[in-house]
């Protein structure tokens, strides 16, 4: 089986707890929408989530989130190992834990599947002013997003799911905005950038998480408390 869900902001326990009811085993797999926090803090708090995944007997596929440094920035960490017809990141010491790399396509449970992770922190200045570490590279780069354009024009701009932190600005959902943000201030430059995809792109179903909502909107499925069998329905 397959499964996906939202931000975990480094605490697996709710999947640890669902894997052991669900019986899971090295055969199934869970997808993380991004902010796993097992790369957040960069320090000996990061060693409790890697901890908790490790008890997991599932493969845990996370993709980059706004709240974690990017695998290829800690190669001290991190290889990339081929996975499903594309390229994940692996570390060593918790090789159920993988982290997919930005515009690849993966072949989960029989369906094309594109990775687009990243986002921009609504927290950023509060961050950096207490001394909690804050990514520079947390959204796509302009290499990024041509790379992303290109395997998407190589496959006529068709793929059966695709996988983001955020959501295309289209489908922003305001009521999930935190009070007292001046919305003026926020990049949205990543949303206005997967709008453009999403209008080119034929697909089944999208996935995002990053927003703490879980609800569908047309094909857009909203993810974070919930964890729903990948591609139900298709």
């Amino acid at each position: 089986m397959v499964y996906i869900t939202g931000d975990r902001h480094g605490n697996f326990r709710d999947l640890m707890e669902f894997s052991d009811s669900h019986q899971l085993t090295a055969e199934d797999l869970i997808i993380v929408l991004g902010d796993a926090g097992v790369n957040y803090y960069l320090h000996g708090r990061d060693r409790k989530p890697r901890k908790q995944a490790a008890r997991i007997p599932a493969t845990i596929l996370c993709i980059h989130g706004n709240h974690e440094a990017r695998p290829a920035s800690l190669p001290h960490l991190y290889r990339e190992i081929p996975w499903r017809g594309g390229l994940v990141y692996q570390e060593e010491a918790y090789p159920n834990l993988l982290f997919a790399k930005d515009g690849e396509i993966y072949d989960i449970a029989g369906l094309s599947t594109l990775v687009i992770g990243g986002a921009y922190s609504i927290d950023k200045d509060w961050r950096q002013a207490n001394g909690i570490p804050w990514f520079a590279d947390e959204q796509a780069d302009e290499a990024t997003k041509h790379h992303v354009e290109e395997v998407l024009t190589e496959r006529g701009w068709q793929v059966d799911i695709v996988l983001s932190h955020t959501c295309p600005a289209t489908y922003t959902p305001t009521e999930a905005y935190f009070e007292g943000i001046d919305q003026s201030t926020v990049d949205t430059s990543m949303e206005r950038w997967l709008d453009g995809l999403e209008d080119r792109i034929d697909y089944r179903r999208w996935y995002c998480g990053h927003w703490h909502i879980d609800k569908t909107v047309d094909k857009v499925h909203f993810l974070y408390a919930a964890i729903e069998p990948f591609g139900a329905g298709l």
